[in-house]
């Protein structure tokens, strides 16, 4: 049964406040504010604990009382106390224990002045028969190319349990590069490539200015993983293709950016040189596992211009890397010790009974070949390395070979042993994507039997492959690459927005839900696109 959550109630203690803020005229104005700064937050809930998130702002450390207030009595039962201090950029949590399972939750931050933060809600997850669970997933939100309407429109409706982010929550880069020129009114700061503690700090307050960001941190749990871009640009373990050795040393960069995420989101906190991958048991339903892929084991991506420098004969050149390179067991994305927990997660998860598995990680894991046709679609005014990277493309699809290295496609051999892993724990997976921009749908597969399925979600704000291909119908790209992929079962080019992934015991769904615009800030949502798998089968169906 869904709680009918009283929603006036949130708009109490200064819901509004820091997110006029980014209204023009306000900009960067999130700088020079003091008290309770960028709301609240929840993530990581338990049967009976929820972590509680929130920034104050004073002159020092503050020590903040939490009030977790059961909104069918309106008293108070659960909080404690934390401290907002200034070397953790002001940000504080609390992790609230002794909770009922299944529950919403109001919660506030109180300051030693009597000032209150904005009234959050949240909850805890469920234990034993659970019916439904449906959950709102995003990811890729780069601000300067335009408003955030996927998080506005996922704040208007009632019937979400959770929130999850599936990484680049934010991006790392300076203006002019992506993308050329930042939308009126959505520049961010720091005015150039974030590097140092400040820089990737600053860059979270300017996220976290704004409102519709705020206001879905406030109304929903979140679960959380970083991809690169809260980093740098396809990061791995010992590096990233956007950074470079003048910008310093990059293990330092990345406990910079290890840091500032968990002062930042409401996550658990780790040392700087740690990671984190975790499980989330949704009553007897599913089992949620969230991993992490960039920095603990990911080797460095292939690059096939490294792979055909100096070579005369190119498809022998793909041919060769392919037999001999391509699917070296040693070329890893999780790790082995990160790929055994997944396994032994998935066992437990079936033998517990629980109908659902549901990986929750960070780039597309079907395979993608690119399609001939896309020679042709290559406008003359596109940059040379567009069309010399479409031209590779090709020549790739021919030899078997996919055109993103940076996914899953790149690292045939883990996804192979996660795959079977899958196959050998008998599981009903369903695999939740972001990265790539654009809606993706497979039905996975390893050895000719079905693993399960995929649900790719398209981006909050960054354009996708279509925008390539400026001249050619999004239909057009969508039918050829279908025709090239015999796993990929649903596409789409040109829409931002959200996913909305529901569980049941007998069906697992994807709605695919299209915003209208993001030139203007809105919450409308203009269309969706909804496939279903049932339990058992493994594969997609129509509603």
């Amino acid at each position: 049964m869904t709680l009918q959550i009283d929603r006036r109630l949130l708009l109490q203690a200064g819901t509004f406040g820091i997110g006029a803020l980014t209204i023009p005229g306000a900009a960067f104005a999130f700088q020079s504010a003091t008290g309770f700064s960028h709301g609240v937050a929840s993530g990581e809930p338990g049967q009976d604990s929820v972590l509680l998130w929130t920034r104050y702002v004073g002159s020092g450390d503050t020590r903040l009382t939490v009030e977790v207030t059961d909104p069918a009595t309106g008293k108070v039962v659960g909080g404690g106390s934390t401290t907002a201090s200034p070397t953790r950029d002001y940000c504080a949590k609390l992790v609230v224990d002794g909770l009922q399972p299944g529950r919403w939750y109001y919660y506030r931050f109180v300051a030693p002045d009597g000032s209150a933060s904005p009234q959050g809600r949240t909850r805890t997850l469920p234990d034993g028969e659970t019916d439904k669970w449906r959950m709102g997933v995003f990811s890729c939100s780069n601000m300067p190319f335009g408003y955030f309407n996927a998080y506005a429109a996922a704040a208007a409706r009632d019937d979400l349990d959770i929130i999850m982010h599936l990484g680049d929550y934010f991006y790392e880069y300076g203006p002019g590069t992506y993308p050329d020129v930042a939308l009126p009114g959505r520049a961010v700061q720091p005015d150039h490539e974030i590097l140092t503690l400040t820089d990737y700090r600053l860059r979270y307050q300017s996220y976290r200015a704004d409102p519709d960001l705020q206001r879905v941190h406030q109304l929903w749990p979140m679960l959380a993983q970083w991809d690169d871009h809260e980093i740098a640009n396809d990061a791995w373990e010992h590096g990233a293709q956007n950074h470079q050795p003048n910008e310093g040393d990059y293990e330092m960069r990345k406990r910079i950016a290890r840091r500032t995420y968990r002062e930042w989101m409401p996550v658990h906190d780790l040392p700087d040189t740690e990671d984190q991958w975790k499980s989330y048991r949704v009553g007897d339903l599913a089992t949620i596992l969230l991993t992490e892929s960039r920095l603990h084991a990911r080797a460095k991506q292939f690059d096939l211009s490294e792979v055909l420098q100096g070579k005369g004969n190119i498809e022998a050149a793909l041919v060769e890397f392919r037999e001999q390179t391509y699917r070296d067991p040693a070329h890893t994305m999780l790790g082995l010790d990160q790929e055994g927990w997944f396994a032994d997660q998935l066992k437990r998860s079936v033998g517990a009974g629980e109908k659902w598995q549901v990986w929750a990680q960070q780039t597309v894991m079907g395979t993608l070949l690119m399609p001939q046709q896309t020679l042709e679609w290559i406008p003359e005014s596109a940059p040379d390395y567009v069309k010399q990277r479409s031209a590779v493309g090709a020549l790739a699809s021919k030899a078997g070979l996919p055109f993103n290295f940076d996914s899953w496609d790149g690292y045939p051999a883990a996804r192979s042993r996660a795959f079977k892993a899958a196959q050998d724990a008998d599981a009903d997976l369903v695999v939740l994507s972001g990265d790539s921009h654009n809606g993706w749908a497979f039905d996975l597969t390893e050895d000719g039997r079905p693993v399960g399925v995929e649900f790719a979600g398209h981006s909050v704000t960054s354009p996708g492959m279509e925008s390539y291909f400026s001249t050619v119908p999004a239909a057009t790209l969508e039918a050829a690459i279908r025709e090239t992929n015999p796993m990929l079962k649903w596409a789409n080019f040109g829409k931002r927005g959200y996913m909305t992934v529901e569980l049941t015991p007998t069906a697992a769904s994807c709605d695919w839900n299209f915003v209208s615009d993001i030139a203007q800030r809105s919450s409308t949502i203009t269309g969706s696109q909804n496939l279903t798998a049932r339990r058992g089968e493994r594969v997609l169906t129509q509603a």
